[in-house]
């Protein structure tokens, strides 16, 4: 019987929401990967469609955790970050990426804050300052065209051509990322998808364009990404799997009724 790899996995825990950690988990566990939890803050929702939420930051708590696996010689496969609640826990992830991980392990960053060319609620631009040194180092940054742009510095844009793009992963290059995993690219109306770019070859997938907005398809991309490269996929086989599995979720979704996220566990048998 082969032994599961695992994935450590740092973000929060909306309880209500189907993001972060609460899709992270079972679409890592259907692909057949262990899905180790370290949660950064836990929400009583997203903080997408409701308004007074509840929060609670678990930055001191971090630590603590991360000690007790280490004296254990807990190791993991691979480092997977996505909603991170505030500058420090970006300095606690430096130090897991120290401890925690077995030589080799891919770390994979979503950079989650922003979409849409403004900031999540809560994130600012020192923040983001923190967060273009954290992902030095990466060897797949996944981010959105409004994080990359926030990131880099580079001026927003919903329209553009491919040098644009070009340019934004140049950007995230020269920061000291390895590979890049654009999300949101279009350069026709009707379609929606990728790039994956190591700087100097340029891959694209793209799906017809589903014209609905979600709350947690960036999540949900991510875990598809990670569990499948962990299991053996190449970057761009897992960007295309990821692709799918969002746009088969967003479909399966009926937006009038369920408006806060998008209803994955409906296909979730997919990724078996």
């Amino acid at each position: 019987m082969s032994i599961s790899k695992r994935i450590l996995t740092v973000q929060d825990i909306s309880c209500l929401g189907q993001c972060s950690i609460t899709v992270a988990l079972p679409i890592i566990s259907a692909l057949g990967v262990e899905c180790v939890i370290l949660p950064s803050a836990v929400l009583s929702t997203h903080t997408g469609s409701w308004s007074g939420y509840t929060f609670r930051d678990l930055t001191d708590d971090m630590p603590d955790i991360i000690a007790h696996w280490e004296k254990y010689g807990e190791k993991f496969d691979c480092l997977y970050t996505g909603y991170i609640g505030n500058a420090k826990q970006l300095d606690i992830l430096i130090d897991v990426r120290k401890k925690l991980l077995k030589e080799g392990a891919p770390i994979i960053t979503d950079p989650a804050m922003a979409d849409h060319g403004k900031l999540y609620k809560g994130f600012d631009l020192e923040f983001v300052k923190k967060m273009s040194k954290y992902i030095n180092g990466s060897d797949y940054v996944l981010p959105n065209i409004t994080e990359a742009s926030f990131i880099t510095g580079i001026e927003y844009k919903e329209e553009y051509g491919e040098e644009y793009i070009k340019s934004l992963i140049s950007g995230l290059k020269d920061i000291g990322v390895k590979n890049v995993i654009l999300k949101g690219v279009s350069y026709q109306p009707d379609k929606l998808g990728v790039c994956v770019s190591d700087g100097e070859t340029y891959q694209y997938h793209f799906e017809d364009k589903i014209p609905a907005v979600f709350h947690g398809t960036g999540d949900i991309f991510s875990s598809v990404f990670t569990g499948s490269f962990v299991n053996g996929s190449t970057a761009l086989e897992a960007s295309a799997k990821a692709a799918r599995f969002v746009c088969d979720a967003m479909l399966n979704t009926n937006g009038k009724e369920h408006t806060y996220g998008v209803n994955f566990e409906s296909v979730l048998k997919k990724l078996f």
